[in-house]
């Protein structure tokens, strides 16, 4: 078997006992090998080793003996360009990742010394490298921010697309549930092409593809982040979905109207006080078994 062929097979980890043992008699066995050491603690998810032959293979059976031995380092040299590219690129292009599980909550520092508290059963992502010139977040559950003064600041979520420059503000988007409630500042929300501005205290909410009138917010943050969770005229199948959240239980709803509107809020840290917040206002009964809750009519 031709030399060319060799070096390609073992750069595929392709060798037979016998293509190996003619491989290792190669006068250039030595450098290849350390040639692969050298490599081996690089990651190149965009770089094939056997489209880079294919290329260079013309050359390789062009050259005579003497212009291949100039060759070598050549080609050792550019691989590792090659090899070092392509894990800059993927390392630039990765997004840092937080998820926090069911009754979990965790505080979020972004490079710019803003803040975030994700909430429960809820997905974070950003990406470090480009935070200087693109100031921008991904969404996936409910969090509150804290943005330090700065250009443009964007929460992406599947329901639209929040904007700030420096201020406080909630975000939740759940399924068919997508809320917006400015504390201090103004906040842009913008929902099929169309933008809307809020002032402190004012929310925009997006339940079921209906778009509800803005009703003032007291508070100076989410109730979520004292470890209670509030609603008002929501749909129970909406609060049965963030209870779920925050507690490892699921609901059995088969004998209950799930559209009926609650008004109130339950507690994070007592399942049977959160359970009786929830179904005493709507005179709803309730029953445990294991990890299953059955809620039916008095």
């Amino acid at each position: 078997m031709k030399r060319e062929e060799l070096i390609k097979k073992w750069l595929d980890n392709n060798l037979n006992t016998e293509e190996q043992n003619a491989f290792e008699q190669l006068e250039d066995y030595s450098e290849l090998t350390k040639l692969d050491a050298t490599l081996k603690g690089f990651k190149a998810p965009e770089f094939s080793v056997d489209q880079s032959y294919k290329k260079l293979l013309p050359q390789l059976k062009t050259k005579n003996s003497s212009t291949r031995q100039w060759l070598k380092p050549l080609l050792r040299l550019a691989a590792v360009l090659a090899i070092a590219l392509s894990v800059y690129f993927y390392t630039s292009n990765t997004d840092t990742q937080i998820n926090t599980i069911i009754a979990e909550q965790q505080t979020i520092a972004l490079p710019d010394n803003s803040t975030v508290e994700l909430n429960a059963n809820s997905l974070l992502s950003f990406n470090e490298n480009k935070w200087e010139n693109n100031r921008e977040v991904r969404l996936q559950g409910e969090a509150f921010f804290k943005v330090a003064k700065g250009q443009k600041f964007d929460v992406i979520t599947s329901k639209g697309i929040v904007s700030v420059l420096g201020t406080q503000f909630n975000v939740k988007q759940r399924e068919s549930y997508f809320e917006v409630t400015c504390y201090e500042g103004l906040v842009s929300v913008t929902h099929n092409n169309k933008t809307v501005k809020l002032n402190p205290g004012h929310t925009f909410k997006l339940i079921d593809g209906k778009l509800l009138a803005d009703e003032k917010e007291n508070a100076v943050q989410p109730n979520w982040l004292h470890g209670e969770s509030s609603f008002k005229n929501v749909a129970l199948k909406h609060v049965i979905t963030e209870f779920e959240n925050h507690y490892d239980f699921k609901f059995n709803t088969d004998k209950i109207d799930t559209s009926r509107l609650f008004t109130g809020s339950f507690t994070h840290n007592n399942l049977d006080l959160a359970l009786k917040s929830v179904t005493i206002p709507l005179n709803l009964n309730y029953s445990k078994s294991g990890k299953s809750i059955l809620l039916k009519r008095e």
